[in-house]
């Protein structure tokens, strides 16, 4: 395993969180620059020739069925990076598993260049019983292997079994089940089947660049091989460990806790295979009695006092699903799950005690507060924990790496960095600076005015917060309309009406009555802007007042909360200012090269950028429609404004259904529209011209879903293409960017300020394309923004598909610049804006659900930005109300 290793002074240099193993250099996957590596930075590399036996295990319980439980998913991913060894020489038969065949041939795009805790309740039954098996035969009918066992139907051992076939009788005591008293014996019969030889070949081959298709498999045994010692110590959540023996667990408030762990997986990279190690935190249910949880639930007068409905609801919500060990029946203590609440009084029902579990349910925002700053460390601190955490494995001791051959370097990855420039930004000529070199990824509004900024006349505002006097309001919104003005706008300090003062359960009546009270002073002119003054908290209010303003009158608004209006700064009126703008159609700033024709494959002729986003619904609703959202640019050769569109869909469905879309019409015939064909009619309408080049950054995609969401999008796109002529089909450049994943960079030396921020992150276009990266493809770490707290998280750029021909520094450098154009700050950002831009969109369409469909979970959706001929029930998903023409033309989700 390597691990991101220490630099060397050189400024540029940064460390990748990967504890690695470098294999053998792949002549097609060299770095720009040579790096010298340190003595003894070498890991050792796998050296058994052992092959890889994969057999089927079936469980059958002879006496008392065994519900397994289902381990819950993860609720909190921040972590971290960290490497493993090569798996050295290979047998020679390849596993007989591998990607389904397509009869489209399409590959990604080739990389161009270089620019002892716990005990067993954590555990499934299944994998208690396989211990058991191991313990007993091990030295017997199992010729002294020790198998890796993947929880579920697959058995792994480094090298074959006497036997092909053979059943085994576990008996099992449940040592759970009473204290001093009886305790229930469980018999299972295990089966075991050999199905096949897995050896590493094909890994080897892919490591090698000799073959394209990653070898999924065999990633996933060495994976379960790593993770099994882990699996026993402690509490696996998806692909993280937790444990309250880890770091002292913190109290979040409402019966929850934090726990520390870790996160572990394998990474093929340029080096050979890596251990990505990174530390995690989750919220836990405390350890306390039903009662006491309640308590601390909906306030601890419940024990005096009926439940209230809405107390009731409250606590079916958090109890459902929950495991509780009952107290009261001597030295039985059995556990259950609630699966709900009776309407019963407590004295008529037995106590019982909540067992330790992990919950996947929604967090509250004090919750989340509570949970952010457990899990926000500085760079070198996170860095100490998860080298302490590979010391505290002990992999070079764990008997499953050494039964597999598998040898553990505990040195972090040492990657060469560079450091991208940043662009000169312009701004408009009548303010004093009239263009800008931003300095560590920020920049300010002084002296600056706005290079395209809008004109407003017409405007409203109305106050929910009985907190803010009406001259305290007045005040607030005549210097926003100076800063509006100070900035480059055009802005009428007076408003059309005074302001209105309103309740906030009174949200549709209050926005129809400034509506037509204003149609009506100014004749009929509708309002171009309406100020909403907010309480700090102020539950489903914002949502209500954006999808009636959006979907319903068709007014852009500008939301304020009440801390803000009493405690006035100058950076915020800035902020709030730049909002404005773009909502009505500006642009704040532009690239200084993009209006001087200097940007390679974007200045030569007109280019379109895309954005496009997924959003799901969380974890236990289990009906609502995702949300897709895609956003395109507007202008040319800018590539600063952007419009939006969102569309609703099945649930957890990732491809995007609207990108492409046709319908048959009686008139008309089959008719085409969709997402992409009207994102491309909208560029010609305001540009005058057709896009000839298309670039696509595609947000939330996990690798396990590249292939499929590349070959239907791809494929969506070109058919939108071709709709609106028969030959367009302009080159497509397909990017997917992430930002959960487990990689951090660090500078060499944490003091060193020509590589650090005085955060102690690393630099602001900070990129590296090599080591760490994938053996061939082209993909490269981007961290294009300052950290403010915490650890800064380099965002994944996975370059799929590329007709245009783009070098490595020519996508980088785009795609870095391009993040100093976010319209909502003065500071560069952490994903390239479309992206961005794109997720923002999907997660304000949410708001445009009906309110009862959220409440009982129904599903909801469809086409929100009103493609002609999408109808309720054509894809099983509710339309949900169109935007309005004048809103999907703007940034409205800003």
């Amino acid at each position: 395993m390597n691990q991101p290793q220490k630099h060397h002074k050189l400024p540029k240099m940064a460390r990748d969180r990967h504890l690695r193993k470098p294999t053998t250099a792949n002549p097609r996957a060299r770095p720009h620059l040579q790096l010298k590596t340190e003595e003894g930075e070498e890991a050792e590399v796998v050296e058994s020739l052992i092959r890889r036996c994969l057999y089927e295990t079936q469980f059958k319980p002879c006496t008392v069925a065994h519900k397994p439980v289902n381990p819950a998913g993860d609720l909190l991913a921040s972590a971290q990076m960290g490497s493993i060894g090569n798996a050295g020489n290979i047998c020679e038969m390849e596993m007989g598993l591998g990607f389904p065949t397509s009869s489209k041939s399409l590959s990604y795009a080739p990389r161009p260049s270089y620019g002892q805790l716990g005990t067993s309740w954590h555990r499934d039954y299944k994998q208690i019983i396989m211990a058991e098996l191991v313990r007993l035969y091990k030295e017997s009918d199992l010729g002294m292997r020790l198998p890796a066992y993947d929880g579920r139907k697959s058995l792994y051992t480094a090298g074959e079994l006497p036997f092909a076939w053979k059943e085994f009788t576990i008996k099992h005591v449940d040592e759970e089940d009473g204290i001093n008293g009886p305790k229930r014996v469980r018999e299972y019969k295990v089966v075991i089947k050999f199905v096949a030889r897995a050896n590493m070949h094909h890994l080897g081959q892919f490591l090698a660049g000799k073959r394209a298709d990653a070898p999924q498999e065999a990633l996933q045994i060495l994976d379960i091989v790593l993770r099994e010692l882990s699996t026993k110590r402690y509490c696996p959540v998806g692909r993280s460990f937790f444990s309250p023996d880890i770091r002292v667990p913190q109290r979040l408030g409402d019966g929850l806790e934090s726990w520390c762990g870790f996160y572990q997986s394998i990474r093929p990279t340029q080096m050979g295979l890596s251990l990505n190690i990174d530390m995690a935190s989750a919220a836990f249910i405390e350890p306390l009695p039903v009662i006491g949880f309640v308590a601390q639930l909906v306030g601890k007068d419940a024990l005096l006092r009926p439940l209230s409905d809405s107390d009731r609801i409250k606590i079916k919500k958090a109890l459902r699903g929950v495991k509780v060990e009952v107290t009261h029946r001597g030295n039985v203590r059995r556990k259950y799950r609630v699966s709900g609440l009776t309407s019963q009084p407590t004295r008529e029902l037995v106590l019982a005690k909540l067992w330790r579990g992990n919950d996947t349910k929604r967090l509250n925002e004090r919750q989340i507060t509570a949970l952010l700053k457990v899990t926000c460390q500085r760079p070198r601190d996170r860095e100490n924990d998860i080298l302490q955490t590979v010391q505290h494995n002990a992999y070079d001791q764990d008997p499953y790496a050494k039964e597999f051959g598998i040898k553990i370097s505990e040195k972090l990855a040492s990657v060469e960095a560079r450091i991208l420039p940043a662009p000169w930004l312009k701004y408009h000529e009548t303010g004093k600076e009239k263009d800008c070199l931003p300095q560590v990824g920020q920049w300010n509004m002084m002296n600056k005015k706005m290079i395209n900024g809008m004109t407003v006349s017409r405007w409203a505002c109305i106050n929910f917060s009985r907190s803010v006097q009406e001259s305290v309001a007045r005040g607030f919104c005549n210097e926003l309309a100076q800063m509006c003005q100070v900035s480059g706008m055009e802005f009428n300090p007076e408003p059309v009406i005074p302001i209105y003062n309103a309740r906030p359960d009174q949200v549709e009546k209050a926005l129809k009555h400034v509506y037509h009270a204003s149609m009506n002073k100014t004749k009929g002119k509708e309002l171009e802007l309406l100020l909403a003054i907010l309480p700090d908290n102020n539950g489903s209010l914002y949502g209500d007042l954006k999808r009636i303003c959006e979907t319903d009158l068709g007014l852009i608004s500008q939301c304020c909360l009440t801390k803000h209006v009493f405690k006035t700064s100058k950076q915020y009126l800035a902020n709030v200012s730049l909002k404005i703008n773009v909502k009505m159609g500006g642009r704040n700033t532009v690239l200084l090269d993009a209006i001087s024709c200097r940007i390679p494959l974007v200045s030569d002729i007109p280019t379109i950028i895309f954005g496009a986003d997924v959003t799901h619904p969380e974890n236990g609703e289990d009906s609502s429609p995702s949300i897709a959202a895609v956003v395109a640019s507007q202008d040319w050769p800018e590539v600063t404004k952007y419009a939006g569109l969102v569309c609703a869909q099945a649930h957890r469905q990732e491809l995007i259904q609207d990108l492409y879309k046709t319908w048959q019409d009686p008139v008309r015939g089959t008719v085409s529209g969709g997402m992409i064909r009207d994102l491309l009619v909208s560029f010609r309408k305001a540009t005058g011209q057709k896009p000839l080049r298309i670039i696509f950054y595609r947000d939330g995609v996990s690798e396990g879903q590249f292939y499929q969401v590349l070959l239907y999008e791809l494929d969506a796109i070109r058919k939108a293409c071709a709709s609106l002529e028969p030959n367009y089909q302009p080159p497509v450049t397909f990017i997917v960017v992430q930002k959960r994943h487990h990689t951090r960079l660090f500078a060499n030396n944490h003091r060193d300020r020509s590589s650090t921020d005085k955060s102690g992150n690393i630099l602001p276009g900070t990129v590296v394309d090599s080591k760490i990266c994938h053996p061939t493809e082209f993909d490269f770490f981007l961290c294009s923004h300052a950290g403010i707290q915490g650890t800064s998280r380099p965002a994944h750029y996975h370059v799929l598909w590329d007709e245009n021909n783009f070098t490595a520094d020519g996508i980088q450098s785009l795609t870095n610049n391009l993040c100093y154009t976010y319209a909502r700050c003065t500071r560069s950002v952490s994903v390239v804006p479309p992206a961005y831009y794109a997720h923002l969109a999907a997660f304000r369409a949410r708001f445009y659900m009906e309110p009862e469909m959220q409440e009982n979970g129904s599903t909801g959706g469809g086409s929100v930005h009103g493609t002609k001929g999408t109808r309720a029930g054509e894809s099983g998903v509710r339309p949900l109300p169109a935007l309005k023409e004048n809103v999907k033309r703007v940034m409205f989700y800003c």
